[in-house]
């Protein structure tokens, strides 16, 4: 009789309601929540390795006004003038397709296009192609790698000079440092919004105590590491960072980007999902190696069976294609 494969460590499931799980060992760590009737995409939740609780939250724990937090995801304050980053907006982030679902033992990888759509042409501004790979550490630990390509539409354009975009974390209530027990920490070694916002940091922690899996075992301290990659455009970035439970790396912080067909806009951050406090020699290991590894790209596949596939590129081309 043939054996039965071993099932692979590091798995995608589509769900109902447009959402996709990521699991390892079978244990979900994040979902990808691309439902139409929200006003952009999303992770949530992002599960720590102790807790299993979400240590990012959907929403301001104090300000209703901020329903557009969601979790982990992808915004921006002005493109050509226009708010792709509040709520109120006639603006949207939609999944416009899949191009590519990889499993396997050493990671997970999900590839799709999103556009961005001014509320009023039903063609969109930019479009977005985001490759998310999810990698295994020891002891529950991950890592989320995302990088994204914009491409716009017209022959040129301008995300605006703000402090909101592109990639937000709104972390859980017990984590921050206004509302629970948490702390920021920045690749400086400094921590605490006073010192950190606005400052240049080449990745930026928040971490704290949430409550233990096992009941009466109290709670157990974890967090979110956020690395901004060498090749991003004002690395190391300057954030926007706060007390009350988010950071942002401000890409547009000083000076507007332009981006055009030829040559797209292309970001790239990692999340470190982690046990304890964060730990600085080992967050710039964990940053040296993931700034050494390539780049993807989405491909018309060899394969049979399948349309897209992803492909490894060499820096200089991520950078400047």
């Amino acid at each position: 009789m043939k054996a039965s494969p071993a099932p692979l460590r590091c798995e995608l499931v589509p769900l109902t309601q447009q959402q996709v799980s990521f699991r390892i060992d079978g244990r979900e760590v994040t979902r990808w929540d691309f439902d139409q009737s929200a006003s952009k995409p999303c992770f949530f939740p992002l599960n720590g390795p102790d807790s299993g609780e979400s240590l990012t939250r959907m929403g301001h724990p104090g300000a209703p006004n901020h329903d557009h937090h969601r979790s982990v995801w992808f915004a921006h304050h002005k493109l050509l003038g226009i708010d792709f980053w509040g709520i109120g907006s006639t603006t949207r982030i939609v999944q416009r397709e899949w191009f590519v679902y990889e499993e396997g033992d050493a990671q997970a990888r999900m590839a799709v296009l999103l556009d961005w759509l001014d509320g009023h042409d039903p063609q969109p501004l930019i479009e977005q192609e985001l490759i998310a790979t999810l990698s295994p550490l020891d002891e529950g630990e991950y890592t989320l790698d995302l990088q994204s390509t914009f491409r716009p539409r017209a022959s040129e354009i301008e995300f605006q000079q703000t402090n909101f975009g592109f990639l937000a974390v709104r972390v859980a209530r017990s984590i921050s440092g206004h509302f629970g027990d948490g702390v920021i920490t920045g690749a400086s070694g400094e921590t605490g919004e006073a010192n950190l916002f606005g400052k240049a940091n080449a990745w930026m922690d928040y971490s704290g105590p949430m409550r233990a899996q096992s009941p009466g075992d109290g709670t157990v301290t974890e967090g979110i590491t956020y690395f901004d990659h060498p090749a991003n455009p004002a690395y190391p970035a300057k954030w926007h960072v706060r007390e009350d439970g988010w950071m942002g790396a401000s890409a547009c912080r000083d000076a507007p980007l332009i981006t055009t067909p030829d040559k797209p806009l292309r970001l790239r951050y990692l999340l470190h999902v982690h046990r304890g406090s964060v730990d600085p020699i080992r967050a710039g290991t964990l940053a040296h190696t993931w700034a050494a590894q390539p780049w993807l790209r989405v491909a018309k596949s060899t394969r049979p069976h399948y349309q897209f596939e992803l492909q490894a590129m060499n820096d200089e081309n991520a950078a400047a294609s």
